[in-house]
């Protein structure tokens, strides 16, 4: 049996029986289906008839079927997929029956089998921040167990970020070739064992090259996590993909409360070296969390059958799998569905007409993977004034957070430490005040859900005025050498923190078209990941001079991406997607 594949391959058969209606059942969108006889012109918007989002889902009515009247019909079908293929640059029969496929999830709507890979999509986010912070609150014991000064030790957080972005590019591109299921347990279990080989490393170097490892898996849950559930996700419920964000600060808690139970009591005096045997605090941490990651490998592996990607299937000529994949979701759910091969057939061409393009070579996969960075790509976000605004300040504020945000929290323990530059606190205090900073941090992902609603605050509001506070607290922290008062700082700080991520991630793909949206964020994602591997170097190198000039840098880059937020043309809420 090989690895990455769900051992219960039981259930990967083509026969749901009483799972498949006929089309004719099949409601039709009164909002979103076009006139079949109609033609549409080349400067008329079509994001009405998008299979990509549906009317519905875009003024956020939560099941498809609301607002629905007749039958589906082969007919609206084609119109609807042509009227989708036009605006996308790619009209294959590949992209045709991938737009069938699109339209055949939307019926299906949210159920069982969606809430279930919501839970284990989450395990990635988790897992990033796990380790990001994870990573962080071992720094001071490795200064202490190594020899290593408090100020180049800071390059440890450099080889994981080293691994992140290198994890990121190769799993974005690998989930295209060799399936998202692969991509999926792969992973987590790349990070669970290096995680926990990182708990013996026997060296500074060497627990770095060992974090770096476990950083080429972490590194591919965003990108991988999201892709897969996005492609099972229906778009009326399309604001879950964002709500996978809550799961971040989640990982952060755990790691916190783990550090606050081991460390303090498992480590050397503070005034070092000393021996493996008498610093174990942050090992049991690190082994601690490579177990709870090869435990959240074993939930995927073990306890659910994820279905292979549709698209994929398809991608790779196997078109009879993609749709035994669909019916196997609509069975999960309780619910029939309409999609047939015949009707993938019908709309996009029988195999046997045209052999060329009913799957992609690996070369077209890539090509296809790296079209969305190209020139053509990035043109189309400039289309319009105000979207080349938003984009070129979207791209600023991912950018400057990306190195503002580790900055701060990367060499959090370490600041904490330290009682104006000075007397150093006791370890136990410190990573109390960790733990006490992560929960009060944590609701405010799920309080930035409900004040991205509200009138006249929206999503614009709700970030410039997060950010804002967040980058003035970050000067507040080092105005005091009272720790009481600092961590009072680091608490608010994560609180707005979180709400300002949490709102970021919703609005980016909002304000983006579709067409170019997956360009646009892309170029985010990549910006922020490698400011963030710039972080450390400034940390390193700033922090020698003034040991508080590095939070001085972060709040100054929260305050640069408030001024550029208060310059943001586009507010998305209340307003369909384009």
């Amino acid at each position: 049996m090989p690895f990455g594949i769900n051992p219960f391959s039981k259930h990967d058969h083509h026969e749901f029986p009483g799972v498949v209606v006929p089309l004719s059942s099949a409601p039709a969108h009164s909002k979103s289906s076009p006139d079949p006889e109609k033609k549409v012109g080349p400067d008329e918007k079509t994001d009405g008839g998008s299979l990509d989002r549906s009317s519905s889902a875009e003024n956020g009515v939560g099941s498809i079927h609301s607002h629905q009247e007749g039958h589906l019909t082969l007919e609206i079908l084609r119109a609807e997929v042509e009227n989708d293929i036009a605006p996308s640059g790619h009209d294959s029969a590949y992209d045709r029956k991938a737009k069938v496929i699109n339209r055949a999830i939307q019926d299906i709507g949210m159920g069982r089998y969606q809430w279930e890979l919501f839970v284990l999509c989450g395990f990635g986010w988790l897992a990033d921040n796990l380790w990001l912070q994870g990573v962080a609150l071992t720094l001071p014991q490795l200064s202490l167990e190594f020899g290593v000064d408090e100020n180049n030790v800071r390059f440890t957080t450099c080889a994981l970020f080293l691994g992140l972005c290198l994890g990121a590019s190769f799993w974005g591109i690998a989930s295209d070739i060799i399936g998202r299921r692969p991509a999926f347990n792969f992973t987590l279990m790349i990070t669970g064992v290096f995680g926990l080989a990182a708990g013996g490393g026997p060296s500074w170097i060497g627990t770095c090259a060992l974090y770096a490892c476990l950083g080429l898996g972490v590194g591919g849950n965003l990108p991988v996590d999201g892709a897969l559930f996005l492609e099972f996700l229906p778009f009326a419920s399309g604001n879950l993909l964002t709500m996978l964000s809550v799961w971040w600060p989640v990982g952060n808690l755990i790691s916190s409360l783990l550090a606050w139970a081991f460390i303090p009591n498992y480590t050397c005096p503070s005034e070092g070296p000393c021996t493996k045997e008498q610093n174990m605090g942050w090992r049991y941490l690190v082994i601690t969390l490579g177990a709870i990651t090869f435990v959240m490998f074993i939930c995927r592996f073990f306890l659910f059958h994820l279905y292979e990607s549709p698209k994929f299937l398809l991608s790779r000529g196997r078109q009879n799998d993609a749709v035994a994949a669909v019916h196997g979701v609509a069975h999960r759910n309780g619910v029939k569905t309409w999609l047939t091969a015949k009707i993938l057939n019908e709309i996009g061409g029988y195999p046997e007409e045209a052999t060329n393009t009913q799957s992609l070579s690996n070369k077209e996969i890539v090509q296809r993977y790296l079209s969305k960075f190209s020139l053509n790509r990035i043109r189309g976000l400039f289309g319009t004034t105000k979207l080349g605004i938003s984009t070129v300040l979207l791209w600023f504020c991912w950018t400057t957070i990306g190195m503002g945000y580790p900055l701060f929290n990367a060499f959090l323990p370490q600041y904490l430490s330290r009682v104006g530059g000075e007397a150093t606190l006791p370890t136990s205090i410190v990573y109390r005040n960790y733990a006490i900073t992560s929960i009060v941090g944590l609701p405010g992902s799920v309080l930035a859900c409900y004040t991205v609603e509200i009138k006249y605050i929206g999503r614009k509001g709700t970030m410039i005025i997060s950010t804002l506070i967040t980058g003035v607290l970050l000067f507040c922290f080092t105005a005091s050498t009272d720790s009481d008062v600092q961590l009072l700082c680091s608490s608010l700080e994560a609180f707005f923190q979180n709400i300002m991520y949490g709102v970021l991630y919703a609005y980016t793909p909002e304000v983006l078209p579709a067409p170019y949206r997956g360009t646009g964020s892309g170029i985010c994602s990549c910006l922020n990941r490698i400011a963030g591997l710039c972080a450390p170097i400034v940390a390193i190198y700033g922090g020698s001079a003034n040991p508080n000039a590095p939070i001085y840098a972060s709040g100054g880059l929260f305050l640069a991406a408030f001024a550029a937020m208060c310059l943001l043309p586009i507010e998305t809420r209340g307003k369909q997607t384009l």
